[in-house]
């Protein structure tokens, strides 16, 4: 095997090493049919940050960053449905919406967001993983 392809193969093997999220395992260790204070307990915020990354085609996560498709997340855990970014035009469904983004919340928007709120323009399926959706908010509630 030539050295290049060796030295290729390795920092793929490497790389791969370094996604794994122990996915597995972590949903394991929250026990049988856990329920979302478990997952959390077990939740990862660097595994939210690489799956937020699915969001990130219309959300920004950034101190001070324009809003996009979707307003930006940063310090979106634990304020008001549909008033974090009083520039954003959020739809009159979300903005009727009571509560605030807190973890049963996100999770159930994540889950599935036109019933959480039927009329939001959020057109996603939504993420279907429970342990995926628990390393999400953990992520956003670093980003407080």
């Amino acid at each position: 095997m030539p050295l290049r392809l060796a030295v290729l193969l390795l920092l793929a093997m490497a790389n791969a090493g370094c996604t794994d999220d122990h996915h597995d395992e972590r949903l394991r260790a929250a026990g049988q049919n856990p329920s979302l204070d478990a997952l959390l307990k077990v939740a990862s915020v660097e595994a939210g940050e690489a799956k937020f990354s699915q969001c990130r085609a219309c959300h920004t996560i950034i101190q001070d960053a324009l809003d996009k498709e979707g307003p930006n997340l940063f310090g979106a855990y634990g304020q008001p449905i549909g008033r974090h970014r009083p520039s954003y035009p959020y739809t009159a469904a979300l903005k009727a919406t009571q509560g605030r983004w807190d973890a049963p919340t996100l999770d159930a928007w994540m889950a599935h967001p036109q019933k959480l709120v039927p009329g939001t323009k959020m057109q996603i399926e939504g993420v279907h993983d429970a342990l995926d959706r628990a390393d999400i908010i953990a992520f956003l509630r670093s980003k407080a």
